[in-house]
């Protein structure tokens, strides 16, 4: 028979063996993790350049009155595009009216007190000639006349003024474009000069302001790219990851760096038949650059980034997880140039580094750019 001290030692033997069943079980090899890779790929790439830009309207004027009084009428809507020369207001003209009309009879009445006294200054000069005044008086009604002249000069003035401020009771637009909605209404008053009615903003072509830091500038410049050389078929890529379908120009380059920003302001030109692009949207504008020869290349979302260093996962010798730090190079699309820290024997993780640590073991899928939707892959 089993005595009672025997079965606490068996009892506490039990307990031992099966402790060291579990350690073995949890100390044994991890499971292996599922993922997808691929092979770092190898090719002469042309480098593009990208530069966040905001669209602004080529010309923008503001409407402002040329004479002052209240709006009778206002002859366009809010957000209307518009021609140039097209009327969009009327200002109360009656007062032009009158003032064209008193103008017009200060002339009427000029021109023929200047007639009637150039009828004397004829019949002065009859009777001087014949010795039957003095001379002196035929010279008085010459200077008559000469005054009565500059009279009706001066009146003649006065109503090409009135009948140009006449003319501008009606407000045109000086441009084809798009006016704002922000505009006044009927019964505002206006002031010659000074109040502005409405801005109008042309919409094609628009254009792409941006800034480029000053150490991309210097890079173009090292290269020998100057802006007439790779300014000159921009790409617009627009906020919801389109690609505009016309190419753009750069048309105006800032004198020097900004002081407070250290960057060159630049603003490129696109035309906008289809006047998709509005003044306010953002897009991307990009620029070919340099071609990389030889350039390694992996899908952006095979980097991961921790404490402003950049990383990627691949496979190691015995199929195990491998993190390699690595130098970033320029964007190409949705794939990324490698500077430093691989080679194009390196099988890097795509899909699934999440769940691994270095030295875990890989299940791996290779894949290819066409499994990973790449726009532009083959």
């Amino acid at each position: 028979m089993v005595n009672k001290k025997n079965m606490i030692w068996l009892a506490v033997l039990f307990l031992i063996v099966t402790a060291g069943c579990s350690k073995q079980q949890a100390t044994g090899q991890p499971k292996e993790v599922v993922v997808k890779a691929m092979q770092v790929m190898q090719q002469d790439t042309p480098v593009t350049y990208e530069f966040v830009g905001e669209i602004v309207a080529k010309d923008e004027v503001q409407i402002k009155a040329q004479v002052t009084g209240n709006i009778s009428r206002k002859l366009f809507n809010g957000g209307d595009t518009v021609q140039a020369g097209q009327p969009l207001y009327e200002i109360d003209r009656r007062k032009y009216v009158a003032s064209v009309a008193d103008s017009q009879a200060q002339v009427a009445q000029a021109q023929a007190s200047l007639s009637n006294i150039q009828r004397d200054v004829v019949r002065y000069q009859n009777l001087a000639d014949q010795g039957g005044i003095a001379v002196q008086t035929l010279d008085t009604s010459k200077s008559q006349a000469e005054q009565a002249a500059a009279q009706v000069s001066a009146y003649q003035a006065k109503l090409d003024q009135a009948q140009n401020d006449l003319s501008d009771t009606v407000v045109v637009s000086p441009v084809n474009g798009r006016i704002g909605v922000g505009e006044l209404s009927v019964g505002g008053y206006v002031q010659a000069g000074s109040t502005v009615m409405a801005t109008v903003s042309t919409v094609d072509p628009v254009q792409v302001r941006f800034s480029m830091s000053e150490n991309e500038y210097l890079k173009f410049a090292q290269m020998g790219n100057s802006p007439d050389a790779w300014g000159q078929n921009l790409k617009l890529v627009l906020s919801n990851g389109s690609e505009y379908p016309i190419t753009g120009r750069l048309e105006q380059v800032d004198r020097g760096m900004a002081n407070q920003t250290g960057t060159l302001a630049m603003k490129a030109s696109f035309g906008n038949p289809q006047q998709l692009l509005v003044p306010g949207m953002f897009a991307r504008i990009v620029a070919n650059g340099e071609t990389r020869q030889g350039a390694l290349l992996i899908p952006q979302r095979a980097v991961q980034e921790l404490l402003g260093k950049t990383f990627v996962t691949v496979v190691g010798a015995n199929n195990e997880a491998v993190t390699k730090p690595v130098k970033l190079g320029p964007k190409i699309g949705n794939l990324q140039i490698i500077e430093e820290g691989l080679t194009v024997e390196d099988v890097v993780v795509v899909e699934g580094f999440a769940k691994t640590q270095p030295g875990t073991p890989l299940k791996i899928t290779m894949i290819g750019l066409n499994d990973l939707n790449i726009p532009g892959a083959k």
